[in-house]
């Protein structure tokens, strides 16, 4: 292991040091610039995330949105008797939905038009403090209704509320509707008249049943000194964190001010720092993000943190310890990923990329915070073969993060699309046929998760009816899968050139903004339909009713599987194999000699998608000769130990139980604890109980409900 003293002569890196900074970079959090003589001096955690001066320099600013709405009915594609409020706007800025069945928030009568935090990090209870303070602007003309604002709160300690610095009386905090949390019920003096705006202040703290937050102990870092501290907001965690309007279909700019004892990373462009305390040892960090972004991507960290360029505009963020392994892993595939994905959409929009790596409880692969991704560890594997998920949270920059799904029932709007364009930004780089090996595999992550909502075939449709459902229990690999294979469906229906010119329409069109299916849909129609054959192929071969609404897997593409026929002919002589005893083909290291850990992958699912599992002992024969559990990479680990699982294979029990002590991201932890229910559920709770406090509240709701706990 490198210790941060150690890097020090490296180049491109930012390492600890005490620092004199200028005073013209730095404002106070209420924007008051400070005096010019005042200078700081930072602790070498602190200077290490100051943002250098070519980050600085390429800091700018954007108009925020301003809109007046009026409300015009429209139809809910997932329920045709529903009818919910659509808002349509300055057609020069925005087309929203005003309708989110996860929000207990009055949407359609005030929209965020800014959001300002100033808060402080307590290490020592584990909590967030300070005020949240919502600009919100009237939609309405109905006075009866402007006169009360609603927000979504879940476990908040409100403790004092202001609407334009006058203190409110007889705010209320609503019983607990689950799983939405308590509406937060704030009454006005006087009605806000249409297009009007009112500041709505609100001191609060964050208490220990937050689910948007994971404080960690030192103990459960890496290199066990300091504390750590990190959010996840999406999908309906923000409100747990301030109340808030926390849905996707409000978009606001955002304003931080974070006083923290360790360097503080937060989605948006830094500002400099502030304010140092000698007493506390704290400084205040400030952010800006003048891109309008929801609430689910409001995003914090703070520790122990080290940065180095990973390109001309990218920085990667970790621990000391582990910042060199992650700089070597990501510098030469960034700045060539961003720019395959510029060719395909248009300019990034977000000024600079950056990635954080977090401790392994980290319950997602990643996490497309604008400006600062958040990223599992283990796509760091040492041979490069997992920074695909860049290519996705990189993707995000413009489906999600730009245009964004207006609610959680049109969840595929965002990652259908990200994972179709993270597989045109592998194809740019690896070539062609990269893409269909690509969602050969996603097939495959397809149908395992239309198997597990068997018993629930709503959360298969693409457009799912989340009424009175927690989005989290919805989270699958559906919308993304289905939703890439109809985008792909579309993109080979019209044909990739004519295709390759809709992609920036549709992101321009809706930059900024957030959209429905139905708008997706009116959008496809509206841009073609000058065009005779593709306008009457999507008229008679497109089916929208049915991909949206019906169950289960939608039509097969054909794929090239050049990519893959090696992986199932190797799998298929280990069929022969387990079917008839002593054969003439012997396995070999040999078998796998210069494959892509993608392709071993492929290999290994092939294995796992038999009717009769592997026999116990083929397991370890397949173990050993191709070295399988003394491999650093995840995604091939995990495969493994699914099919010992699916064996029977009491060998790998302990092992399993051992990285699901390792691992807090559910794409493996969810199926290994899922079979190693069914082989010993004794040791199944056990190691749950064990790592309970590992893993990330998202992570460990889900796994309870998983194991019937």
């Amino acid at each position: 292991m490198l210790k941060s003293s150690s890097l020090k002569h490296l180049p491109n890196f930012q390492i600890g040091r005490s620092t004199s900074l200028s005073p013209s970079l730095f404002r106070s959090p209420t924007s008051k610039p400070f005096a010019a003589s005042r200078r700081f001096h930072l602790t070498p955690l602190q200077s290490r995330l100051v943002p250098s001066k070519r980050q600085h320099n390429c800091l700018f600013q954007r108009n925020s949105l301003r809109h007046t709405t009026s409300l015009l009915p429209s139809r809910s594609l997932t329920n045709p008797s529903l009818t919910f409020m659509r808002a349509y706007t300055n057609p020069n800025l925005t087309i929203m939905a005003a309708y989110d069945p996860n929000s207990l928030a009055n949407i359609a009568v005030f929209r965020t038009t800014h959001v300002t935090l100033d808060v402080a990090l307590d290490f020592k209870k584990s909590a967030v403090h300070g005020t949240a303070t919502l600009r919100l602007l009237s939609l309405s003309d109905n006075d009866g209704v402007t006169k009360e604002v609603i927000l979504d709160s879940s476990y908040v300690d409100v403790q004092g509320i202001e609407a334009n610095g006058e203190t409110v009386n007889g705010w209320k905090l609503e019983d607990r509707k689950e799983p939405y949390g308590s509406a937060l019920r704030i009454p006005l003096k006087e009605a806000v008249k249409n297009g009007k705006e009112v500041d709505i202040k609100i001191q609060f703290s964050t208490t220990d049943k937050c689910t948007a937050l994971q404080w960690m102990e030192p103990s459960q870092t890496a290199n066990k000194k300091h504390p750590y501290m990190f959010s996840q907001c999406q999908a309906i965690h923000c409100r747990s964190i301030f109340p808030c309007q926390d849905t996707p279909s409000v978009k606001a700019p955002i304003t931080f001010n974070i006083r923290s004892p360790l360097p503080v990373v937060a989605t948006g462009l830094p500002a400099g720092v502030s304010d140092y305390d000698e007493k506390t040892g704290t400084i205040v960090y400030h952010f800006k993000q003048d891109i309008p972004l929801p609430s689910y991507l409001i995003a914090v960290a703070a520790g122990d943190l080290a940065s180095a360029s990973i390109g001309p505009r990218s920085m990667v963020y970790t621990g000391p310890e582990e910042l060199l392994k992650c700089k070597t892993e990501l510098e030469e595939d960034t700045e060539p990923f961003m720019k395959a994905a510029e060719s395909i959409v248009f300019q990034y929009p977000w000024t600079t990329y950056n990635v954080l790596i977090l401790p392994p409880s980290f319950p997602y692969g990643g996490m497309e915070n604008p400006n600062m991704t958040f990223a599992t560890p283990t796509i760091i594997s040492g041979d490069k073969s997992n920074i695909d998920v860049i290519a996705h949270e990189l993707a995000h920059s413009w489906s999600g993060n730009l245009v964004t799904n207006a609610n959680w029932q049109d969840f595929w709007l965002n990652e259908g699309w990200t994972t179709y364009l993270e597989r045109r930004i592998g194809a740019a780089i690896h070539g062609e046929p990269h893409f269909d090996f690509s969602a050969i595999i996603g097939w495959k992550a397809l149908t395992e998760s239309v198997k597990l909502y068997a018993d629930n075939p709503e959360f298969t449709k693409l457009v799912v009816n989340l009424e009175g459902k927690d989005p989290d229990d919805a989270f699958s690999s559906i919308p993304y899968e289905k939703g890439f294979t109809f985008i792909y469906f579309l993109d080979k229906l019209v044909g990739r050139e004519k295709w390759n010119k809709f992609i920036p329409y549709y992101f321009n069109k809706y930059k900024t903004k957030s959209l429905t299916s139905q708008d997706f849909k009116d959008t496809v129609i509206e841009f073609f339909k000058d065009d005779e054959a593709a306008s009457k192929a999507i008229s008679e071969k497109v089916d929208w009713d049915a991909w949206y609404n019906n169950p289960g897997l939608p039509p097969k593409p054909e794929f090239d599987t050049s990519l893959a026929d090696v992986c199932f002919k190797l799998a298929d002589s280990w069929n022969e194999l387990n079917q008839v005893a002593g054969g003439p083909w012997k396995p070999s290291a040999d078998d796998i000699k210069g494959w892509s850990s993608g392709q071993i992958v492929v290999f290994l699912e092939r294995i796992s998608e038999w009717e009769t599992p592997l026999k116990k002992e083929l397991v370890e024969k397949l173990n050993v000769t191709y070295s399988l559990d003394k491999t650093e990479n995840a995604e091939i680990l995990s495969r493994f130990l699914n099919i010992g699982l699916r064996a029977r294979d009491e060998k790998v029990y302990e092992p399993t139980a051992y990285w699901l002590g390792q691992w807090g991201r559910m794409k493996f932890v969810r199926p290994l604890y899922r079979l190693l229910n069914e082989c010993d559920r004794e040791l199944a709770v056990k190691t749950f109980q064990k790592n309970i406090d590992f893993y990330h509240p998202i992570c460990r709701d889900i796994v309870k409900k998983d194991l019937k706990l």
